[in-house]
């Protein structure tokens, strides 16, 4: 079985798992990471209006590929008759990580949703949007929110603060312990780190 037949085929056991975790243990669907940004879980389409009156979400970029989206949550369209912008950056779940063209426009996107005194100086405005959208916070989200997104949003910390791969992590596992990063993803953001903050500093 290919990875990708194997994320496919354990998508809705492991996500009904989550719903589950969520209500018996201590875990949130979602977290606020900064003033921001939200990591989370799967956004399911009920919660839409929540996450827009209560956490004022103007962006969200989903780590997911099609067949995780069809049923549960919103796509690009519906979102957009919400008045939310939306960015997918599909990556296969468990073995794979973000490529890094994927995670750079993901943090560029970020990025256009921070007030102007917040914003990464080192990055233009992401290329459809125009650098006077409406400020507020971004939900970046896979299935759980745990490894897709959170490599995604480990790369936007380290940005915004310079901070290394490890400060990044442990500030997100602060705000969400259950996350989780295999060596795919540590390699993601060491790499991500070396060509966009190393090579600031040298």
């Amino acid at each position: 079985m290919t990875t990708a037949m194997f994320a496919r085929v354990t998508f809705y056991p492991s996500l009904f798992y989550n719903v589950f975790m969520e209500r018996v243990s201590a875990r949130r669907w979602y977290d606020r990471i900064d003033e921001n940004l939200i990591l989370g879980a799967l956004p399911f389409r009920y919660m839409v209006p929540e996450l827009i009156k209560k956490e004022n979400i103007k962006g969200v970029v989903s780590m997911n590929e099609d067949y995780e989206l069809w049923f549960l949550s919103n796509n690009a369209e519906q979102w957009k008759k919400v008045g939310v912008n939306f960015l997918q950056l599909p990556t296969t779940d468990i073995f794979e990580s973000p490529s890094q063209s994927k995670l750079e426009n993901g943090v560029s996107f970020i990025n256009s949703f921070l007030p102007k005194d917040s914003k990464i100086k080192e990055l233009t405005p992401y290329h459809e949007l125009n650098d006077n959208n409406a400020i507020g916070t971004v939900y970046v989200h896979c299935k759980a929110g745990r490894t897709r997104s959170a490599t995604l949003v480990g790369c936007y910390l380290m940005m915004k603060n310079k901070w290394s791969p490890e400060q990044a992590v442990e500030h997100m596992r602060n705000k969400r312990p259950h996350i989780l990063l295999h060596s795919a993803q540590w390699n993601a953001l060491r790499l991500f780190h070396k060509d966009n903050i190393n090579k600031e500093k040298t």
